[in-house]
């Protein structure tokens, strides 16, 4: 049995990309339960495809060095452009939201189209491989999640009132605006340090698969938070064991970003099926 669970992460790139996606675990288990306080799962979306353009301009310009960089950039310029839009009266926020998102993925593939000997290697930023995780990105995604939790703790509580009464925080002077682009930062960062891992694509299920999760359990929000890191963390392990098993034991090239995401909403769908039956038992 250990040659299937553990023997596999004594090779270096696995046991990279194990600590890569435990980190990543725990930073969306706990982002993804303000993601889903605030009902930002379309706000999320938009900004895991708003970064593909600072990813293509940053390999292009510096090739993989750059890629951290450009996608930094684009997803805080992001973020600050979803705040202003989504304050915008005149408009919805979800037609908001679409504006910005076709309008910074179309500047990718517009990028993408003119280096077409990059095709190939960008496809990689949408869809991750998280087995080529090197030593220095996993500094870069140590650094990112150390900031958003730092930031989480120091201004949690400011922003869980926000999330359940925004007309109260603004009456009590909470500056209301400012947190919400905390918050749309905070997600841009997560974005940021899993663009290498899992690709923009599937990032997405970072954001919201964990908290959605823990949220079919419990009721509380710590013990969401809790659910969602371990469920972040689970995902990751039960994604790489399966994908390599696969691969070397049976012949099948699985991708560990896609298996990974497959993992988690697997959780997902066993929590739903548990929370139906426990209706079900409560009713009866």
């Amino acid at each position: 049995m250990s040659a299937y669970l553990i023997d596999p992460f004594s090779l270096p790139f696995m046991a990279r990309a194990l600590l890569e996606l435990c980190i990543l675990g725990v930073l969306g288990g706990v982002v993804s339960a303000f993601v889903l306080l605030r009902k930002l799962a379309f706000a999320a979306d938009t900004l895991t495809h708003t970064v593909f353009p600072g990813v293509v301009i940053g390999f292009v310009a510096a090739g993989e060095g750059g890629i951290f960089v450009g996608a930094l950039i684009a997803g805080v310029l992001t973020a600050v452009a979803l705040t202003v839009l989504t304050a915008a009266r005149r408009v919805s926020s979800d037609a908001a939201l679409a504006v910005l998102l076709t309008a910074m993925f179309s500047v990718g593939v517009v990028v993408v189209s003119r280096q077409t000997e990059y095709t190939s290697d960008l496809t990689t930023f949408l869809f991750g491989h998280v087995l080529t995780v090197s030593g220095s990105q996993l500094v870069q995604t140590a650094v990112l999640a150390a900031i958003v939790v730092l930031t989480l703790v120091v201004i949690g509580k400011e922003l869980v009132l926000r999330a359940f009464d925004g007309v109260g925080a603004r009456a009590a002077g909470y500056p209301v605006a400012a947190l919400d682009l905390v918050l749309n930062v905070l997600v841009a960062l997560v974005v940021v340090a899993a663009v290498q891992a899992v690709g923009t694509v599937l990032v997405i299920a970072l954001l919201i698969v964990p908290a959605a999760t823990g949220r079919l359990l419990v009721d509380r929000l710590g013990l969401v938070v809790g659910i969602g890191c371990v469920v972040g963390v689970l995902g990751g392990y039960a994604g790489l064991v399966i994908s390599f098993g696969a691969s070397v034991y049976g012949g099948v090239r699985l991708s560990s970003g896609a298996t990974v995401v497959l993992a988690l909403v697997a959780a997902y769908v066993l929590a739903l099926a548990y929370a139906g039956v426990r209706r079900v038992v409560v009713a009866r």
